[in-house]
């Protein structure tokens, strides 16, 4: 393909634009295009979006072209980029994992990988059970629910923050702080101090009292991380890894409610789990678009001159969707794990693990304990979060007659959880 000269004509990836209208405008970006398309991610933010397989793993994969690092970007050393952009809390740098290269990548994700390696299955899987099952008592004697707000956004929440080590009142001001640092208004700077208290003050007591969570591991690895590298870490951990789980979780209910042949296949064991699972992960990925890269040098990348300091995101659902890879029918094969919901190279998500423990335990647990559960509006009235980040529902409504007893006696969490911050997973 003969590179493109100039600054083409940039579609805008923000707005109006929610999860369900994507994968037409990926398609059209590809016709117009190719691989490697120009568009704007927020006002007067340019960026290119990433649609090829073969090209997204090459920008994964190739740091001495790419860099995490959001201090290469030519927008932001040039303080074009307003302090309330929207897309400002995104990719501003923080001393993590998801902002680094090379040595201090891997130094940081060493310590990461461990901690996460440490979590317990068994006992996560019996505290996210006994969780959901206390979110379902909850709401079963009405008969009716909202399983984004009621079931899939608390569940994710308070796993992440359990395994953190955060107590449930530290849990719900973290989250809080965290929401309202990542809205992008007059009191993020306030929300981000805030936050900055409460993990201070948590890492402190870990140090003196370490216990079997997260946070302590972090503190105690032999990578001897800074307590500014654990906080902004475990920053980091939550926001990327909470609202992804929250949508698989939620997408995956939409298709068992939505789709008879998916669900029929489930219930009938042509399908497993797992299988229904990666088949979300392949068509419905929970984060669509994930900032972000930026070039060290110009360079010729999918079709398109690329200058030093520009940003590209990585289109991981337009990626999942590219013709080059799929069958002839389009439609990818049940247990192949090659989709890029999780990104690739260096900086794959070190959290898929328990997320997905997380995530096949939540729909499992409903599963069987409302087995009649039914969509209570038309499939064309579900409502989808406008982001140009993550294919998430705003809600679903469902209905049902008597659930499966016995429901475990344990309680959620009675007040109405903060909506968390609409991101996408853990690189």
């Amino acid at each position: 393909m003969t590179p493109r000269h100039g600054r083409c004509p940039a579609t805008a990836l923000y707005g109006h634009l929610h999860g369900d209208a994507m994968p037409a405008l990926y398609e059209e970006l590809r016709e117009q295009h190719g691989p490697v398309a120009p568009v704007t991610v927020a006002p007067g933010i340019r960026a290119w979006l990433v649609l090829g397989h073969r090209e997204l793993l090459q920008l994964t994969r190739q740091e001495q072209d790419f860099s995490h690092d959001p201090r290469h970007w030519t927008l932001l050393r040039e303080g074009r980029v307003p302090p309330d952009s929207p897309i400002l809390p995104m990719v501003g740098w923080r001393p993590a994992l998801l902002y680094a290269d090379g040595q201090q990548h891997r130094r940081m994700r060493a310590a990461v990988s461990d901690a996460l390696a440490g979590v317990n299955g068994h006992e996560l899987r019996r505290s996210v059970r006994a969780t959901a099952e206390g979110l379902i008592a909850s709401f079963a004697g009405r008969r009716e629910a909202d399983l984004v707000p009621h079931y899939a956004r608390r569940l994710p929440m308070q796993a992440i923050t359990g395994v953190l080590g955060l107590d449930e009142r530290t849990g719900q001001r973290f989250v809080q702080a965290i929401a309202g640092m990542v809205v992008g208004n007059a009191d993020s700077a306030n929300a981000s101090r805030r936050l900055a208290t409460i993990l201070r003050a948590v890492i402190e007591k870990k140090r003196r009292s370490p216990g079997q969570d997260i946070t302590s591991a972090l503190l105690h690895h032999p990578a001897e991380l800074t307590d500014d590298e654990v906080l902004h870490n475990l920053v980091v951990m939550f926001v990327a890894g909470n609202q992804t789980t929250v949508n698989w979780i939620a997408t995956t209910l939409r298709i068992l409610l939505c789709d008879p042949a998916f669900r029929s296949s489930l219930s009938g064991g042509h399908l497993s789990v797992d299988d229904a699972l990666d088949l979300v992960l392949w068509r419905f990925p929970p984060t669509q678009n994930f900032p972000a890269r930026y070039a060290i040098r110009d360079v010729e990348f999918g079709g398109q001159y690329i200058r030093a300091g520009d940003m590209l995101v990585l289109g991981l659902a337009a990626a999942n969707a590219d013709p080059a890879v799929l069958p002839p029918d389009g439609g990818p094969i049940a247990g192949n794990r090659s989709h890029l919901a999780f990104g690739a190279g260096p900086h794959t998500c070190p959290a898929q693990d328990p997320a997905r423990l997380i995530t096949r335990t939540a729909v499992d647990t409903i599963r069987h304990r409302l087995p009649d559960l039914e969509l209570a509006v038309p499939e064309t009235e579900l409502s989808w979060i406008s982001s140009p980040w993550t294919k998430g529902l705003a809600a679903l409504p469902v209905r049902f007659t008597d659930p499966q007893l016995p429901l475990a006696p344990v309680a959620a969490h009675a007040a109405p959880q903060p909506t968390a911050p609409q991101t996408g997973d853990l690189r």
